[in-house]
């Protein structure tokens, strides 16, 4: 047993076994995520309950099962429930999600298996998915088409076909205002602008002016024509209307317009429940939030964090290397030297709202502010760079992630053999050729391997963010059609302050549970994405330059 100790293998099996604990821990975590996040799309089948109050009165409740859990009898007596007979020590009681938010006013409310009298699963009840005030659930009665109520006896299939020439008029209005509307509007402000500089420089001539004038003439007409379109392709997609029967017996009437999907969840068989399953997930990632981002998706986030890191990783490699170049290369050993090195590594521990403070004040208010002042004054009071942006977000996790970059770089440039410099410097070479066509690229395997921690650790701050260019809601994305296309004052949405938000800010907190477990899963597969992508590179590069190490 000693010479098994004084061999070393109970601490190789104990790190092994460490590891092992880590990776089943980080492994169970992920899975966790994924199962509560995933199954939030899969279709649950909808209930319709008759309950007996506490006073006695009876009525029907119509919603699917959240959650249970068993209540010990005691506590619910004690806060003034009254059981006719015996019951157990614990009582099982059920999360339902009921909609109907604007009738009922709570669409999530508790319920104790002892209230129930009965329950059923009607194959006829609607699930009828809105763009706003959340779902409805409901036994669909009619159609108003142009205001004349319908006879048909296919009720379900007039409904789904009424739903989509809805959403199509919907669709056609929303590319319209996004497009045609929102260039001759950008085209307006820049107009504005322009007339605003001539007048700052005393150049407003009348040429100028009236050249202005007659510009801005031909996009208010522009725009008149497509406003009529627009407000023709609402008017039409609103035409019609459902009459839908509740749980509280009434009937009630549902705009078209407002109504995006519409699914009888008790007759999906698996196949129909896999394919629903993978529509949502679809929307999911594709569509834009709504209902203070408890509903709909979440492509918005998707796009400014994979944008912003990307951006970040642009300016945060060159500088970095740079930076390790000239430490190891450059730099003469001594105490300077040493202690810079010692300041870059102190760096990286530094919390990361301080930099978030840094780069509200020293790029936001000093260095965007100065950039109005000298290019933007026509703008002025409203700032352009003077405001948190995506470009300022991008540079406080460069500076954050800098010294992650300098250290693995200078740790590459360190591997490097001295005789490989010198052989190159033998055969007539410059120093910059040896470090452009020799010493970079043997290093580059390490520069991509600072770059896969950046990024890492990029992607997943939020407090920085906060400060300096992340919102709950950006109105439109860093990219357009509209020149110069890449707009990197504008603020944008990231994954990580999205479930911040929907977690801890959310006036429906059961209702953004779920989507908090999704969009976690989501960020969690973006990041993993950008380093698999990045080690793809990594890998290329050090076969690549295999050759050079012999």
């Amino acid at each position: 047993m000693g010479k098994w100790f004084k061999s070393g293998s109970p601490w190789i099996w104990m790190t092994s076994g460490a590891v092992s604990v880590c990776l089943i821990a980080v492994l169970g975590l992920l899975l966790l995520i994924a199962w509560r996040g995933l199954s939030y799309f899969w279709p649950a089948d909808i209930y319709q309950w008759e309950m007996k109050s506490q006073q006695g009165e009876r009525y029907t409740l119509i919603g699917e099962v959240y959650d249970k859990e068993e209540v010990p009898t005691e506590r619910l007596i004690a806060a003034g429930h009254k059981f006719e007979s015996e019951v157990g020590e614990n009582i099982t009681r059920y999360l339902v999600k009921t909609g109907n938010r604007e009738f009922v006013g709570l669409d999530f409310r508790w319920i104790l298996a002892t209230d129930i009298i009965s329950r059923s699963k009607p194959n006829d009840i609607a699930v009828i998915e809105r763009s706003k005030n959340g779902d409805f659930y409901g036994y669909p009665v009619a159609i108003i088409e142009d205001g004349k109520r319908s006879t048909s006896q296919n009720i379900e299939a007039d409904f789904e076909s009424h739903i989509d020439r809805a959403v199509e008029l919907n669709d056609q209005a929303l590319d319209l205002q996004k497009g045609v509307i929102g260039s001759i509007n950008y085209e307006l402000e820049n107009l504005r602008l322009k007339s605003r500089r001539y007048e700052l420089d005393n150049a407003l001539t009348d040429t100028r002016k009236a050249e202005i004038d007659a510009a801005r003439a031909k996009l208010n007409a522009e725009y008149q024509v497509v406003e009529k379109e627009f407000f023709a392709l609402k008017t039409a997609a609103g035409r019609d209307a459902v009459v839908i029967r509740d749980m509280r017996g009434e009937e009630v009437t549902l705009k078209l317009d407002s109504i995006l999907d519409v699914t009888y969840a008790n007759r999906l068989g698996v196949m129909g429940k896999i394919g629903h399953w993978f529509i949502g997930v679809g929307k999911f990632v594709s569509d834009d939030p709504r209902e203070a981002n408890t509903e709909g998706g979440v492509f918005p986030a998707i796009f400014g964090t994979v944008f912003m890191v990307m951006l970040m990783a642009v300016i945060v490699t060159p500088f970095g290397v740079i930076a390790a170049i000239y430490l190891h290369e450059y730099a003469k050993k001594g105490p300077v030297t040493k202690m810079i090195r010692i300041a870059v590594i102190n760096l990286a521990g530094v919390p990361s709202i301080v930099y978030g403070v840094f780069g509200l004040g020293f790029f936001v208010y000093m260095f965007g502010g100065t950039l109005d002042q000298l290019f933007y004054p026509e703008a002025l009071p409203a700032p352009t760079f003077g405001s948190p942006g995506v470009i300022w977000s991008a540079l406080t996790l460069a500076i954050l992630t800098l010294p992650v970059v300098i250290v693995s770089t200078e740790e590459g440039l360190s591997r490097i053999p001295s005789s490989v410099r010198q052989g190159s410097l033998a055969l007539g070479a410059t120093k910059a050729e040896t470090l452009w066509r020799i010493i970079i690229p043997m290093a580059s395997p390490a520069i991509m391997t600072g770059l896969i921690l950046a990024v890492a650790r990029a992607a997943g701050e939020v407090a920085p963010l906060m400060l300096v260019g992340v919102v709950k809601l950006a109105p439109t994305l860093p990219i357009d059609m509209n020149f110069p296309f890449v707009h990197l004052e504008r603020k944008f949405m990231h994954l990580g302050f999205h479930i911040y938000d929907v977690g801890f800010q959310s006036p429906n907190v059961e209702a953004a549970r779920p989507l908090v477990y999704a969009t976690s899963f989501l960020l969690v597969s973006v990041i993993v994405a950008l380093n698999l992508t990045a080690i793809g590179v990594r890998n290329h590069l050090r076969e690549k330059y295999r050759s050079l190490e012999h």
